[in-house]
C-alpha cells in the first residue's frame, strides 16, 4: 500500500490547494493508497522555501504550492528542478495564460481573495442590518449604526439606508412624526453620524399626493396638506436643532446622489452641506 505524504504550501492559507489535492486523492479512493497532508501557509521568505523543499526531500513528497509572487514561485521552482521533487504548481500556469489573454499583469498580491470574501459577508452583514433596523424598529440599533439617517415620512430613508448597505454601512433610519418621540438615544450617539435628510414642502406634498395616488386614495387626504407637512417640518427642525447633527437637502436629489453625500458627510468631506 503506496503512503505518500503531500505538501501544501501557499503564501496564502493554502486552503485552494488543499481542497484541489483532496478533491485529487477522492479519486484515488481505492483502499491501495493513504495520504497524509500537510499545510505550509504564509510562506513569505526563501527560507520558507527552503523548509518546505527539506521536508520534500525527506519524505519522499509531493509539493502541490499556489505562490502568487513571482520571485518566491521562481525560487521554488528552481530548488523544485534541482532536487527532482514531484510537484504541481496550481496557480502559476493559469495566471501566465490570463495575463497572455487579459493584456495585464497581475497583482502577485497573496490573500486577495480572502479579503473580497470577507468584504462580501460585510455586506450581506449590512444589507441585514438595515432591515433589521429599518424605520426605527429597535433603537439598540442606534449605538451599533456606522449611519443614523432621520427624516419625515417619504424622504427615501429606506432606499437609501439600503443603498448605503451595499457600500457596506450598517444603517439605521429613525422616522420623525411629531406624534411619536424619538428614542431617548438618539440624542445621545454621536451626532457626526447622524444625517438628517430635509426636504422643500413643494416637493414633500408632490411626492406625498403622487404615493396616496399609487394607493388609490384621494390626494386631498391629511397626509398630503400643506398644513400637516408644515406641521412634520417644523418638529422635524425642532428635533435636528436638538441633536446637532448635519442636514442635507434631498429635495432635487436622486437616492444615489443622495447616499454618496452622506458617505462624503460621515467621511467628514461635508462641503456639499446648505
Amino acid at each position: 500500500m503506496a503512503n505518500t505524504k503531500i505538501i501544501i504550501a501557499s503564501d496564502s492559507v493554502g486552503e485552494t490547494a488543499e481542497l484541489v489535492a483532496k478533491a485529487c486523492m477522492s479519486q484515488f479512493n481505492n483502499c491501495e493508497v493513504t495520504s497524509e497532508i500537510m499545510r505550509y501557509p504564509y510562506i513569505e521568505t526563501k527560507q520558507n522555501i527552503d523548509e518546505v523543499i527539506a521536508m520534500a526531500k525527506e519524505c519522499d513528497s509531493i509539493v502541490i504550492y499556489t505562490l502568487v509572487k513571482p520571485e518566491i514561485r521562481e525560487y521554488m521552482e528552481g530548488l523544485i528542478v534541482e532536487h527532482n521533487i514531484k510537484s504541481v504548481d496550481i496557480m502559476g500556469p493559469i495566471m501566465q495564460t490570463m495575463e497572455h489573454v487579459f493584456q495585464q499583469a497581475p497583482l502577485n498580491e497573496p490573500g486577495i481573495v480572502h479579503k473580497l470574501d470577507e468584504d462580501y459577508f460585510k455586506k450581506i452583514e449590512a444589507m441585514e442590518f438595515a432591515v433589521k433596523y429599518d424605520d426605527g424598529k429597535d433603537p439598540k440599533g442606534l449605538p451599533k449604526a456606522d449611519i443614523v439617517l432621520i427624516g419625515v415620512s417619504r424622504t427615501s430613508k429606506t432606499p437609501i439606508s439600503q443603498y448605503l448597505a451595499h457600500k457596506r454601512y450598517k444603517v439605521m433610519n429613525v422616522p420623525i412624526v411629531p406624534e411619536v418621540s424619538p428614542p431617548d438615544m438618539l440624542f445621545e450617539i454621536d451626532p457626526k453620524k447622524c444625517v438628517a435628510l430635509k426636504i422643500s414642502p413643494e416637493k414633500l406634498n408632490a411626492i406625498r399626493k403622487e404615493r396616496l395616488k399609487q394607493l388609490g386614495l384621494s390626494d386631498s387626504a391629511r397626509y398630503a396638506n400643506d398644513k400637516r407637512i408644515e406641521e412634520e417640518l417644523d418638529y422635524f427642525n425642532r428635533i435636528v436643532e436638538k441633536i446637532g447633527c448635519p442636514v442635507l437637502d434631498v429635495s432635487e436629489k436622486a437616492i444615489e446622489e443622495t447616499a454618496n453625500n452622506i458617505i462624503q458627510i460621515i467621511e467628514h468631506k461635508d462641503s456639499i452641506l446648505n
